[in-house]
């Protein structure tokens, strides 16, 4: 099976026309989906099982990311708003209860149990995180961290069988890979001006001025959003911290004795390669993003 194919294996299980026509999903977590299935396919052990795998953990995935767009109140009035959110709600358990659904009729309880623990695990996380946040005691670099531990902590699950399998740097370049995802999507926020509570909004709230503080602390501002974006030049810094990051996700593929291992994610880097090139392609006059 093709590296890149995980997402569409998840298709029939994930693009319902009843969905997309009435909410938003979150995307499919397709770096680290295809970062896990490269490391079991090439084990004898767990190729077999390598796109399953994959796919399940991805679902479970996509229901605890589909959860998080639910807003935390049922305020809404207009229909459209309520169904998008009750759609949101069972989006998400849809999706959880597919991950279960596949690994029983595979007979993996042991794994099964695994990725509930990572569940847990993830929630909470998410509660520390949410704790600071409301009151307002987390840095930038803190709801960055947060960010990775979440992003990856399904995925680690899979940890003590890709070990077993000798020399691999499978921690390392998951943390790599995530880092990089997560810098990939608040630089493309930026591009469209995107006001939300992300890495960009926690950095803005860490260096601005009391004023600035106080205003971006009330009611969504976009255009104090913009402004800040170009004074504390947000742009070129998440340009240089996606710079270190590949750097490091470079150095861990090349670190690999597997040739053709390290080929398949030379691949997935590709992406965030690109990126750093874009600010480039946008002087000679072409699309940042392709």
């Amino acid at each position: 099976m093709n590296i890149y194919s995980i997402a569409e294996a998840a298709k029939p299980y994930t693009d319902y026309d009843l969905i997309r026509e009435n909410t938003e999903l979150p995307e499919f977590p397709n770096y680290r989906a295809q970062l896990l299935y490269a490391y079991l396919h090439k084990s004898s052990l767990f190729a077999e099982q390598s796109e399953l795998y994959a796919l399940v953990v991805s679902l479970a995935q996509m229901g605890l990311d589909t959860h998080e767009l639910v807003s935390e109140t049922n305020e809404q009035k207009e229909k459209k708003e309520v169904r998008a959110r009750q759609l949101r709600v069972l989006a998400g358990d849809y999706f959880s209860s597919r991950f279960y659904q596949l690994l029983a009729q595979a007979g993996q309880v042991e794994l099964t149990r695994q990725v509930a623990a990572a569940i847990c695990e993830v929630n909470r996380l998410k509660m520390n995180l949410y704790t600071k946040m409301r009151q307002w005691k987390v840095t930038a670099d803190e709801y960055f961290q947060y960010s990775v531990n979440i992003k990856t902590q399904l995925y680690m699950a899979f940890s003590k069988m890709i070990d077993g399998t000798g020399p691999n740097r499978w921690t390392d370049m998951l943390h790599s890979c995530t880092s990089c995802e997560i810098i990939l999507d608040e630089l493309r926020q930026v591009e469209e001006h995107g006001f939300r509570s992300g890495w960009v909004f926690w950095h803005l709230l860490q260096v601005g001025t009391k004023e600035e503080r106080s205003m971006l602390k009330k009611k969504q501002q976009p255009e104090l959003f913009r402004t800040l974006l170009h004074k504390y030049n947000v742009k070129d810094l998440l340009l240089q911290m996606l710079d270190i990051h590949v750097k490091q996700l470079l150095e861990n593929i090349r670190s690999l004795n597997s040739d053709k291992l390290a080929q398949e994610l030379y691949k997935i880097g590709e992406p965030f390669i690109r990126a750093l090139e874009a600010p480039m392609a946008l002087e000679r006059g072409e699309p940042a993003w392709k």
